[in-house]
């Protein structure tokens, strides 16, 4: 599928639309993606620091929220570990509290990281506009303006080109859609088992309720077992005191299906969070809560559309009712998730004892 730009009969469109067929990082989708959020918010002049704190801040939830690998080579992941584990910038707040702190750091280290950035992107953006040029080259030719260069390069900021600003402030959104587009190419090609790239670019502003699920679903359950251990902390539940939990973290799954939900406790909240079950120790009990409750609702509430959300796994309804089929089948679409995930930088969960 072909992502096209609007065009421009005055400008060079087709240069915009190669800028990102030739890369190794994730630094060209993040320097232009900010590049045009700064515009909309400051003008044609952008210090150069402010777009490599704001390509930190536009990458940080994908990363620390999501773990989403970059790649080795990238150095986009390793600093914003440094600035949230060394510098203790939370990972919860907003990108724009993100942004703004990374810019309040002026020690050498902070600096140094961010002008990483400069000696890989800014001028390498460019290549289309000057093939074959090195970056004294580049530099030097943006700042004429019979090559229409869609920036001129300074050696501490950049000055959008007149030509371009109308055509980046009348189609921002569009543009910004064309980075998000070909940046959620690039990671899911360098992470091919990690499920639903496109939703894990940005935080979302809050997670849809599990009101529904409890309601078509559980509430049944616990209408007929009267009460059921939470397998992670033995305490007992019932329909008053029980939460859905994610059995792998919603985080990495980035989906809210009912073959993935399990009651447990509302203290294990916190502890558990986005941390990995191991099988070995949770997946017995996890398979038998999830056999029983789908017998009860198959019987009790058939009509309910979340029954739908076990055809992701099983190819049909008549494949639940062999307990070992099915059995096998809920671990080996576990399995792989969580080993996934955990090779991704999520944690195992450890009970508390």
């Amino acid at each position: 599928m072909m992502f096209n730009l609007p065009e421009d009969q005055f400008l060079p469109i087709q240069y915009l639309s190669a800028t990102f067929k030739k890369t190794s990082a994730t630094y060209k989708y993040y320097w232009f993606l900010s590049v045009i959020q700064l515009i909309e918010e400051e003008g044609d002049k952008i210090e150069k620091r402010r777009i490599f704190a704001r390509m930190l801040a536009n990458a940080w939830f994908t990363v620390n929220y999501f773990k989403v690998s970059f790649g080795k080579q990238d150095k986009v992941q390793e600093a914003i570990s440094y600035f949230q584990k060394e510098r203790k910038i939370p990972i919860d707040i907003n990108k724009m509290q993100v942004w703004e702190r990374i810019l309040s750091l002026n020690d050498p280290k902070s600096l140094s990281i961010l002008s990483h950035f400069d000696n890989q992107v800014p001028h390498w953006f460019l290549s289309p506009w000057f093939p074959k040029m090195n970056k004294q080259q580049i530099y030097a030719n943006s700042r004429d303006p019979k090559r229409k260069s869609p920036y001129f390069l300074h050696s501490n900021y950049v000055e959008i080109n007149s030509d371009w600003l109308t055509y980046f402030f009348k189609n921002s959104a569009v543009l910004k859609d064309f980075c998000f587009w070909n940046l959620s190419l690039f990671l899911q090609k360098h992470n091919p088992n990690v499920p639903d790239i496109p939703n894990k670019l940005i935080k979302p502003i809050s997670r849809a309720s599990l009101n529904r699920q409890k309601r078509d679903f559980w509430n049944y359950y616990f209408e007929e077992v009267k009460a059921q251990k939470c397998i992670y902390s033995g305490e007992n539940l019932t329909s008053k005191n029980y939460v859905l939990d994610h059995f792998v973290p919603y985080n990495f799954v980035s989906h809210d299906l009912n073959w993935n939900l399990v009651p447990a406790h509302s203290s294990i909240n916190a502890s558990k969070s986005d941390k990995l079950p191991k099988l070995n120790q949770f997946f017995d009990s996890f398979y038998e809560i999830q056999r029983k409750a789908l017998e009860i609702v198959v019987e009790k509430n058939p009509r309910t559309k979340l029954i739908e959300d076990y055809l992701s796994i099983f190819p049909s309804f008549d494949s639940l009712k062999s307990p070992r089929i099915s059995k096998e089948r809920f671990k080996e679409t576990k399995e792989p998730l969580i080993t996934i995930a955990h090779n991704n930088g999520f944690e195992f969960y450890e009970p508390k004892s």
